[in-house]
């Protein structure tokens, strides 16, 4: 995060539902998992935020990591007033098992840089499962 940005107390992000679906397409003889996250981000705080973006990061089980940034959350900016959640759902592809960490970012309704980070969720690739299998 920004070194200006503040973790703005009240703000929470938070992981509703986990499900794997097995693509059915193969890259380099290597099948595809897209897990489908559905999130929750609630504002406890006293002031509204507009968020931004966000960024992802995938700790693969191989050692590797992958960073996702971008404007947006899914397509949105959206302003969430004191005691409002805005939910959205959207996935991570991998053929690999990896834990997810995320964080959103944006700014106050006083113009301060603000974001908020959300607990770590685990990525597991089945040996084998039937499609469409939810995880939580």
């Amino acid at each position: 995060m920004n070194e200006n940005s503040i973790e703005l107390n009240g703000l929470n992000a938070s992981l509703d539902k986990l499900v794997h679906h097995k693509e059915k397409s193969t890259v380099k003889g290597t099948h595809l998992h897209a897990f489908i996250y559905f999130i929750s981000i609630s504002n406890l705080s006293d002031r509204s935020v507009t968020l931004l973006g966000r960024k992802w990061i995938l700790s693969n089980s191989d050692g590797t990591t992958t960073v996702v940034e971008g404007e947006k959350i899914v397509g949105e900016t959206p302003t969430i007033e004191p005691g409002e959640t805005f939910t959205y759902n959207s996935y991570h592809v991998t053929h690999l098992s990896a834990t997810a960490s995320g964080s959103f970012h944006g700014f106050d309704e006083f113009e301060n840089k603000i974001h908020v980070t959300m607990s770590p969720f685990q990525l597991d690739v089945p040996d084998a499962e039937p499609e469409g299998k939810q995880l939580s």
